[in-house]
């Protein structure tokens, strides 16, 4: 079997069969060109910019706001909420939405709009904290945390509005055609890279106030940087998507007389997805859930690691130590912007690295090895930079070595993280069009085994880390053991 071919199903093999069947429409006919695609794929780069400015600016940045380390994992539990509730119910309506714009481009202009309002809020979150009271030099700035989280909740919301029908757009323009398919949630995670590698450049360039001098403000930090940075995305993140929908039509959708499945209420939609739901789903699932459950101790706390670990800063400690911190999360800006590059390659290979490596299943399978040595060697690399400060002192900063060490381990984990952006939601497609079930709704269900790990690790992150004497890499451990498990389930287990 090919890269990322699913056999046909059987009674056997059965897929995701749901009660739905508004995909229907939008199989018949001819796949769009592949122009189109690109297109509607492009506006990830917009979406990824701002997540990229989130992993590696926005945990330091809770910190400096004066939330702990071993609580600033809860700022992010917003995602897994909106990811569990909002994309379903997104992808419910879409399948369904009869508007004369299309059933797709509503909602992806809906999203974008409010990334823009979302983005505001978080970048400026400190000046409008002291425009509402917040003293310049207090800790915690409790205005400004307010401020923050809800720019974050409404971030995270828009999200989830926009990149699950941007994924069910694409699933609608290949019209059921797998190969194209496969080609386009890979032209989605390259432009996933390119928004990557934007952000984090961003995120780890010193000088972006003198080329916008105009978003200097009193209370922004130099770390953080967002009220720079967050005006590019917008714009980005606004302009790709206009383009993108005044040039690709989306056909509108009329429900046939009659049809009941228009009738299905939308918890019976998505129970009745799970009752129904065969192995093949139900496999992809679970190794989509145990993949996640590996990477999200890292994604959210790379750049901290960095900072915390390896220069041995301290968020809260003295100048010297904030000073450390700052250069640490800076070179982790660096380290997530070449792991970003690695992952735009990559995402252009795995077509053809699929085929020789002999299907999805043991790509899958190998790379998440790859990642299970990755996230144990961090600690290696922590444990290398603290036997260094303790014979050249605190203040020290790491060697070359343990430098050029934790930048290769973000260097080769961008070959996971492409495989992890392209093949399950590739694999759902496929399913879902062979099942005649509803692109969006299938991809919700999908999407429910990424939020609900992610859930686990933010409300569980910050206290289980503290019972180990705090830090980030009791949580990389337990990642490592996830990716090995989630390893094993792909080769074994994964139709």
């Amino acid at each position: 079997m090919g890269a990322l071919q699913v056999e046909t199903p059987s009674k056997d093999a059965a897929v995701l069969d749901t009660q739905s069947s508004p995909l229907s429409a939008a199989v018949i006919g001819e796949p769009s060109p592949l122009r189109k695609m690109i297109s509607v794929a492009s506006i990830a780069a917009g979406v990824q910019f701002g997540w990229a400015l989130q992993l590696s600016l926005l945990t330091p940045y809770v910190q400096l706001l004066g939330i702990p380390h071993k609580w600033s994992s809860l700022i992010w539990l917003c995602g897994p909420i909106s990811g569990m509730l909002v994309q379903p119910t997104v992808g419910y309506y879409s399948d369904r939405c009869t508007s004369r714009f299309g059933r797709r481009r509503p909602f992806i202009a809906t999203g974008a709009v409010l990334v823009a309002v979302a983005g505001i809020l978080i970048g400026y979150a400190a000046d409008l904290g002291q425009m509402a009271g917040d003293k310049l030099e207090q800790t915690p700035k409790k205005r400004a945390i307010w401020f923050f989280a809800l720019g974050f909740w409404i971030l995270d919301v828009a999200n989830n509005t926009l990149q699950g029908p941007c994924r069910a757009f694409l699933a609608d323009l290949a019209a059921g055609d797998a190969k194209k398919t496969r080609t386009a949630n890979a032209f989605f995670s390259f432009f996933m890279a390119v928004g990557n590698v934007l952000g984090y450049a961003a995120g780890s360039y010193t000088n972006l106030h003198k080329i916008f001098p105009f978003t200097m403000t009193n209370a922004a930090t130099s770390i953080a940087r967002t009220s720079r940075v967050v005006l590019i995305s917008i714009i980005l993140l606004l302009g790709l998507t206009i383009a993108s929908l005044l040039y690709v039509k989306d056909k509108q959708w009329l429900p046939e007389k009659g049809d009941s499945n228009v009738k299905t209420p939308f918890f019976g939609e998505i129970f009745g997805a799970f009752r129904v739901m065969k192995r093949p789903m139900w496999m992809l699932i679970i190794v989509t859930a145990l993949n996640w459950i590996a990477w999200f101790p890292f994604l959210l706390f790379d750049t901290d690691w960095m900072g915390r670990e390896v220069y041995g800063g301290d968020s809260a400690g003295d100048g010297k130590l904030k000073s450390l911190y700052n250069q640490g999360v800076h070179v982790g800006a660096l380290g997530l912007m070449i792991n970003a590059i690695v992952l735009g390659f990559m995402s252009l290979g795995i077509e053809w690295i699929g085929r020789k490596m002999g299907g999805a299943k043991r790509l899958w399978g190998v790379v998440n090895f790859i990642l299970a040595v990755c996230l144990a060697m961090t600690v290696l690399v922590t444990k290398l930079a603290e036997a260094h400060r303790k014979t050249a002192g605190a203040y020290a900063g790491p060697t070359e070595g343990n430098r050029a060490g934790a930048l290769t381990l973000f260097a080769i984990l961008g070959i996971p993280l492409a495989v992890t952006f392209s093949i399950p939601f590739a694999l759902a497609s496929i399913i879902s069009s062979d099942s005649g079930a509803g692109q969006g709704l299938s991809l919700g269900v999908l999407n429910l085994a990424i939020v609900i790990p992610q859930m686990f690790v933010s409300l569980g992150g910050g206290p289980f880390d503290a019972l180990f004497g705090g830090g980030n890499l009791p949580g990389f451990v337990v990642g490592a053991i996830a990716a090995a498990v989630s390893g094993v389930v792909a080769l074994t287990v994964l139709p």
